[in-house]
C-alpha cells in the first residue's frame, strides 16, 4: 500500500547528502516550509546550493539556514531586502555565492527542469550584466525575429523542500492562495520532495481538478500544525 506519510520531520529529511541542490519553496514569508528547514538545519548537510525567491528574512526559516555557515551558494532573484542582514553579512565577507535570476527567468529554469526541456531563450536579461556566467564568460546569445535572446539552463534540484494546506497518503497536495508560488515547480524539477501539509486527508477527498502537485512527484509529507505569529494570525501567510 503506498503511504507517504513521514513519521517525522527527521524521518523525511534522511539521505540530503552534502553538497546538494535544496529548493526551498516561498515568496517573502508566503509558503516558506519552515519546519523542513529546521530539519535541514538538525540534518546536518553542509556544502549546499541553495535555490529560493529571496535569501531569507529576519534570523528565522531560510535566514536560520544561511547562519549555519553550510549554504555554499544561493540561487535567487531577491537577495536583499530591509531584514536580509543574514546574506547581506555572508556575502560581504565573502562567505557565500550569489547567482543572481531574474523571477520570470528563475520560475522557467525550474519549470524547464520538470518538463525535460534541455535550455531555453529569453529576452529577459541581455544587455545587462546578468547576460554573463558567474566566472565572467558570455552566455550564448541569439537573434529571433530581429530580437535579442539570451539561452538559460534549467535548474535541477536534489531535494525540494515545500509548504501544501493538504496531502493524502499517496502524496497528492494543493495549496492556499499565494503560498503555492515555486511549491509546484520546485516539485517536478527535484529528484525528491518533501512537503509540510496542515491537513491529511483520506485519498479521494480532494477534488481531483484541485490537485496541483501529483503524489508522483512527491517522497514524503509531514503533517504540521499551524503556528500563530505575535501580529496575529498564523505563520502562513499568503
Amino acid at each position: 500500500m503506498i503511504n507517504k506519510i513521514a513519521a517525522s520531520i527527521a524521518d523525511a529529511m534522511t539521505g540530503i547528502a552534502d553538497g546538494s541542490t535544496v529548493l526551498i519553496g516561498g515568496f517573502g514569508t508566503a509558503g516558506i516550509p519552515h519546519e523542513l528547514i529546521d530539519g535541514l538545519i538538525e540534518q546536518g548537510a553542509r556544502d549546499l546550493t541553495v535555490v529560493n525567491n529571496n535569501a531569507g528574512n529576519g534570523d528565522t526559516g531560510l535566514a536560520a539556514l544561511l547562519k549555519t555557515g553550510r549554504v555554499r551558494k544561493i540561487i535567487c532573484s531577491f537577495p536583499r531586502q530591509a531584514d536580509s542582514h543574514v546574506f547581506d553579512d555572508l556575502y560581504r565577507s565573502g562567505q557565500i555565492e550569489l547567482e543572481l535570476v531574474p523571477q520570470g527567468n528563475l520560475a522557467e529554469r525550474l519549470r524547464a527542469a520538470g518538463a525535460g526541456i534541455g535550455a531555453f531563450f529569453t529576452p529577459t536579461g541581455y544587455g545587462t550584466e546578468l547576460a554573463r556566467h558567474l566566472d565572467g564568460s558570455p552566455k550564448e546569445t541569439r537573434v529571433i525575429n530581429g530580437r535579442h535572446y539570451l539561452l538559460e539552463y534549467p535548474i535541477h534540484g536534489d531535494v525540494a523542500l515545500v509548504k501544501a494546506e493538504r496531502g493524502d497518503r499517496f502524496g497528492n497536495l494543493t495549496y492556499r492562495k499565494a503560498a503555492r508560488n515555486f511549491g509546484p515547480v520546485m516539485a517536478t524539477a527535484a529528484k525528491r520532495t518533501v512537503a509540510t501539509v496542515h491537513e491529511i486527508v483520506d485519498p479521494g477527498t480532494p477534488d481531483p481538478e484541485a490537485i496541483i502537485t501529483p503524489g508522483i512527484h512527491v517522497a514524503g509529507i509531514v503533517g504540521v500544525a499551524r503556528v500563530a505569529t505575535q501580529a496575529g494570525g498564523f505563520r502562513q501567510t499568503a
